[in-house]
């Protein structure tokens, strides 16, 4: 237990930082009503991005920027497959995620990983978060406003704010209008091919700037950091929505749901690795089976526990 509460505020952080990438999802597969599968190779292209240029020398808000440029290039290739060349969304997305493989590699100097120099202490002191922080923090070396949770709360905050102002405005809501019925939509004068394409690069800046934040926390990028992101933001959205639709109604509300549900999410990994002893080498199916009850949630909660499964249930017997 004591292995467990230890290793909480690092959870809590990395799920703070993957709730960004899940935000991002949340755009596309909820509002934009597509299954976008650029993230998992957007979100490494934020992550290289990012350290290549830091290593370079350049500022940390520079290049969290540069990342999420990056991001939006991404998205910008897989709406214009899809709208432009009349590629299924999905299948845009995998030829995307399959052509960003080869450019994180070129990013990165065809290296498999590009690491931070965070022992030399001018480079660590220039990072915004950092795994470090949580242990300096812990033993007092820093004051608790550069704790990661802190930070990567804020930085949160700070987009869910902007987002609701963005998708409150008439380009947003035609956006919204899209994902709702790009038929009815069309018949109103919005060109959803635009607003398709706008979409996609914002969900896939958000990612890449998730990318880039979780490549500063843990001091590296490497080429497969973006392998099952995609999974990972589904089971966010999803956990956030059973958790929290009954009280949150509000647009601003469900981005923190969805937020929540990431840090949910890791926070239920670490109490599973922590207190069961499993060998890291199972990590990924336990992944796997904890995205996989999550997913189910939902189902088994129409099915079983609502009046409307209840009487299903009472009719076929």
């Amino acid at each position: 237990m004591s292995g467990f509460v230890g290793a909480l505020p690092g959870a809590v952080s990395q799920g703070l930082i993957w709730g960004i990438m899940a935000i991002g999802v949340y755009i596309t597969f909820k509002i934009l009503d597509i299954a976008d599968l650029t993230v998992d190779g957007s979100f490494c292209t934020g992550g290289a991005t990012f350290v290549v240029l830091f290593g370079s020398g350049v500022p940390v808000g520079t290049a969290l920027l540069a990342a999420f440029a990056v991001g939006l290039l991404a998205g910008l290739v897989t709406g214009l497959l899809h709208t432009f060349c009349g590629i299924p969304a999905i299948l845009a997305g995998i030829l995307t995620q399959l052509g960003l493989w080869s450019v994180n590699l070129a990013i990165m100097g065809m290296k498999a990983n590009v690491a931070i120099n965070v022992i030399d202490q001018a480079n660590l002191n220039k990072l915004w978060v950092s795994l470090r922080f949580v242990q300096d923090v812990a033993a007092g070396r820093r004051p608790f406003f550069r704790h990661p949770i802190v930070i990567v709360g804020l930085f949160t905050l700070g987009i869910i704010a902007v987002l609701y102002w963005f998708f409150g405005t008439e380009l947003g809501c035609s956006v919204r209008a899209t994902g709702a019925n790009q038929h009815m939509a069309r018949a109103q004068g919005i060109n959803t091919d635009v607003t398709k394409v706008l979409g996609l690069m914002i969900s896939n800046g958000l990612v890449a700037l998730s990318g880039a934040l979780l490549s500063q926390y843990q001091s590296f990028a490497d080429s497969s950091m973006g392998k099952g992101a995609i999974v990972i933001g589904l089971a966010a959205v999803i956990i956030g929505e059973a958790l929290f639709s009954k009280i949150f109604r509000n647009f601003a509300l469900c981005l923190l749901a969805v937020s929540l549900g990431a840090v949910i999410y890791y926070v239920v990994i670490q109490a599973v690795v922590s207190l069961s002893n499993i060998n890291s080498n199972y990590l990924k199916l336990i992944s796997a089976v904890i995205v996989a009850v999550f997913l189910s949630v939902p189902y088994w909660r129409e099915k079983y526990f609502t009046k409307h499964g209840k009487k299903g249930v009472k009719a076929d017997a």
